[in-house]
């Protein structure tokens, strides 16, 4: 696969089609829940297409790591994370040794991350816990995570999806925006998003639907600027135009593997298309 080639089944990121997705923007009919429903069934099939190889954005290779780093992904880029974290993983492999950790060397290590005092209050707490309450291993239960501090259901769900395989509906940012963008739902609370969109869905498809909706948001679907005319999925968005429709001017909003840009992983899965991030300091 070429760099910057989204998928297997030979769609492109450059394969938007304005003029459908134009037919299929006015106003007509309202869109019944059942038409919904398939709609959002098959957005989430043509996400798959395009980004099959959907992943986690953080490094991690077991599960105190993703947890950490997921907790350290607060009000910061998965990059500026990924950066930070095996200074932080040479210094604290375990949770025992975080728990041990002097607050003032653990917030300069996580400094880059922002938020650092809070951040490494939470670390040092939900270490503590693991080796007090669970034996020293991470709990594998959403109840048990989240007595964890600084833990709540988004954090818990990244973690029980990609460390333990137990299904889960991440609603970050990204998610909640494109969710309601693409008018799945109208909540705005993300315990709410979350029912109305694992109701929508298979079991089954939760954890990779929560990756292929933040790959979308972060490469195309933009927030204050969307690439529309160069969505594959445009045909199906009822928010279609609300960002740049002209294909070229569209092409140069993608971003990561799709704009030819290193991704967010300093040792992204052997399947990515794209380039891993450079080390902190590398530029």
């Amino acid at each position: 696969m070429k760099q910057g080639e989204p998928g297997k089944s030979g769609k492109s990121a450059e394969s938007g089609k304005p003029a459908k997705a134009a037919a299929a923007a006015k106003p007509g009919k309202p869109e019944s829940h059942l038409a919904m429903v398939r709609r959002a069934r098959r957005i989430n099939r043509e996400l798959a297409e395009v980004y099959p190889y959907a992943h986690p954005e953080l490094d991690f290779r077991n599960p105190f790591e993703l947890l950490v780093a997921t907790v350290l992904s607060a009000q910061t880029t998965d990059l500026r994370v990924n950066q930070t974290t095996p200074a932080l993983f040479a210094a604290y492999p375990t949770p025992e040794d975080m728990a041990a950790a002097v607050p003032e060397e653990l917030e300069e290590l996580i400094r880059p991350t922002g938020f650092f005092r809070a951040k490494a209050k939470s670390l040092i707490g939900l270490s503590a816990s693991i080796r007090d309450n669970f034996g020293g291993e991470v709990p594998g239960r959403l109840a048990d995570l989240v007595t964890l501090p600084g833990v709540g259901r988004k954090t818990a769900n990244v973690v029980l999806g990609n460390a333990f395989g137990v299904p889960g509906i991440t609603v970050d940012t990204h998610f909640g925006r494109l969710v309601r963008r693409w008018k799945w739902t109208e909540q705005e609370d993300p315990e709410k998003v979350e029912a109305e969109i694992a109701a929508i869905f298979p079991k089954s498809e939760w954890t990779m639907l929560s990756h292929r909706v933040v790959f979308h948001g972060r490469r195309i679907c933009h927030a204050r600027k969307p690439a529309c005319g160069a969505c594959p999925i445009a045909p199906l968005c009822p928010s279609y135009g609300e960002g740049e429709t002209d294909p070229e001017k569209a092409r140069k909003l993608l971003k990561y593997e799709m704009g030819g840009q290193p991704g967010q992983r300093l040792s992204p899965p052997p399947d990515y298309p794209g380039r891993p991030a450079p080390p902190l300091g590398a530029g």
